[in-house]
């Protein structure tokens, strides 16, 4: 059964006023037209209003708490959660590539797919890779036993692959110049080029002050 209160990111005693709040802050957030129409978050947003419309109305909102609970008395508080299966039918893939998955799992209420939220306990999701990250592309399944407070992770790594070495070597060119997230060692986000060359510049300095030192 699908939490709503989780896809609104907000506890089951929230008000009226912090479901609204909630409500657009996450339906600006995930719009499609504001993501060029991207499946994730075009999925995210029909759960986000899935959601909105049920807690938004009272009469509704009382059934489906009532549902709610009697689905998580259901599981048994003394056996934690497990997942039997987690597959993908390819572990290499290129840009683009239709990619299957399928999951079971047992006695657990939350079950997460990431990267693409809440599912259901069994199932299966087509989907494309449209970017990989350095070349890989991670899948974790989450399997919760909310009265227990225990979880379960399984995961699954596709690689990518290139048609030739010319679309291997242009990828790898992007990369060396899409930016970076920002750390303590690259505060702004310098794209992998400008950081090596920073690196170079500073290794080319110290080493020309320690040959002056020498001599």
């Amino acid at each position: 059964m699908k939490d709503y209160y989780y896809f609104l990111g907000i506890s089951q005693d929230a008000s009226e006023e912090d479901i609204k709040k909630a409500y657009r802050k996450l339906s600006l957030k995930y719009h499609p037209d504001k993501n060029e129409n991207d499946d994730f978050f075009a999925d995210r947003f029909r759960e986000i209003q899935e959601a909105y419309e049920t807690l938004s109305d009272p009469v509704r909102r009382r059934g489906y708490d009532h549902n709610l609970e009697s689905h998580q008395k259901s599981f048994r508080d003394n056996i934690p959660p497990a997942i039997k299966t987690f597959t993908s039918n390819k572990v290499h893939a290129k840009k683009g590539e239709e990619i299957i998955i399928n999951w079971q799992t047992s006695n657990a209420d939350i079950v997460k797919v990431l990267p693409f939220g809440l599912e259901k306990p069994y199932g299966e999701r087509i989907f494309k890779i449209t970017e990989f990250k350095d070349g890989k592309f991670q899948l974790l399944l989450h399997a919760t036993n909310s009265l227990l407070h225990k979880t379960v992770v399984q995961g699954i790594t596709i690689t990518e692959v290139f048609e030739n070495d010319s679309e291997k070597f242009k990828s790898s060119v992007e990369e060396l110049f899409k930016p970076q997230p920002r750390t303590i060692v690259n505060r702004r986000g310098f794209p992998k080029i400008v950081m090596l060359a920073w690196g170079i510049l500073i290794l080319a300095i110290a080493i020309y002050f320690l040959i002056r030192s020498f001599s």
